[in-house]
């Protein structure tokens, strides 16, 4: 299969639910570049208790514009969680907030997670992940699309598709497939190549396919969806190091010539995001520019220069004023 029908005009862009990277600053400022057709928020933890509209809320302020970003784009509300009655309490909850669709964590890998019931942990139990499927799909409206993101197994591949076949059954509108197990964690390579044996699966049902894990360039994500036999694509560490990546992808897949974005246009969308998040804990801005030039400095060397110059910054007029400064010097 060629890079170009792999990366035909139906393939859409995700942009991923990085916990504790990606929030609606980031979101906005991604969408407003262009290339992605939906983003997922950071998961929303359902334990055995009513969540007040106000927690939906702080994960996801596009409820306040209509579940979109500010350049339209629709927002996915994610919820995770190990109890099928409580998902299913929390998903009518937030349906009356109308979020453009409501997404089923089943992927995280965090310890902190896992031993509390939630996330990738549940794989080990197909059983129980049909059954959280289907007490959420039943829970809302039909019109609500409810999508979840599994990865291929806890420790091993052998239940991917036990997995999937009965998240197909219990009414998911579409599969994210994170192509490592929750051992793999984020330890390359990505295995495309496990995804195809669900691929089949998918495509007699009808349940469109996405695959996530190590897309880091154009070429890379022609090759995920071809191994994978997937449809979509879901882009996380790749967009923090190439945030035009989307874009550059969407170019492609209309034979338009593009140019990278220059360090310089990266840099301005680093310190609009940060000026955007001012208002949060102090300390915020200084560890969010320097988590993200810490991935942005794998594709631009001159990262590295920038993370070094706040390397000692904490406070965030501090760490803005130095980056600002950078900035007019590159002119």
């Amino acid at each position: 299969m060629t890079l170009r029908v792999a990366l035909n005009s139906e393939t859409k862009i995700l942009l991923a639910p990085m916990e504790g990277v990606i929030d609606a600053e980031m979101r906005a400022v991604f969408t407003a570049l262009g290339g992605f057709d939906r983003c997922v928020t950071e998961f929303v933890r359902v334990t055995e208790q009513r969540i007040p509209d106000h927690v939906f809320l702080r994960f996801c302020p596009e409820l306040h514009a209509g579940g979109v970003t500010s350049s339209g784009v629709p927002v996915y509300l994610q919820l995770l969680g190990g109890d099928p009655k409580w998902m299913a309490v929390n998903a009518m909850r937030a349906e009356k907030l109308e979020p453009a669709g409501i997404d089923l964590n089943f992927g995280c890998p965090s310890k902190t997670v896992t031993r509390r019931e939630g996330g990738s942990v549940l794989l080990r139990e197909p059983n129980r992940v049909g059954d959280i499927v289907a007490a959420v799909r039943d829970a809302v409206d039909p019109s609500v699309p409810v999508t979840a993101k599994i990865r291929l197994g806890f420790s091993h591949t052998d239940d991917l598709e036990d997995i999937v076949e009965r998240v197909i059954r219990a009414g998911a509108t579409e599969v994210c497939v994170h192509a490592r197990t929750k051992e793999d964690r984020y330890k390359p390579p990505a295995h495309w190549h496990e995804v195809r044996r669900v691929s089949g699966l998918t495509d007699v049902a009808r349940v469109p396919l996405t695959i996530n894990g190590d897309i880091w360039s154009v070429d890379l994500a022609g090759r995920a969806l071809a191994e994978s036999g997937a449809q979509h694509i879901m882009l996380g560490r790749g967009a923090l190091r190439s945030p035009d990546l989307a874009l550059q992808i969407k170019q492609h897949q209309q034979n338009v010539p593009y140019n990278s974005m220059p360090w310089n246009a990266v840099l301005t969308m680093l310190i609009t995001y940060l000026t955007r998040s001012t208002n949060l804990h102090p300390k915020f801005v200084g560890n969010r520019a320097k988590q993200w030039l810490g991935f942005l400095l794998v594709t631009y060397p001159e990262a590295k220069d920038a993370f070094q110059s706040i390397k000692t910054l904490k406070e965030s007029d501090e760490v803005l004023r130095e980056l600002s400064n950078i900035s007019r010097s590159l002119g």
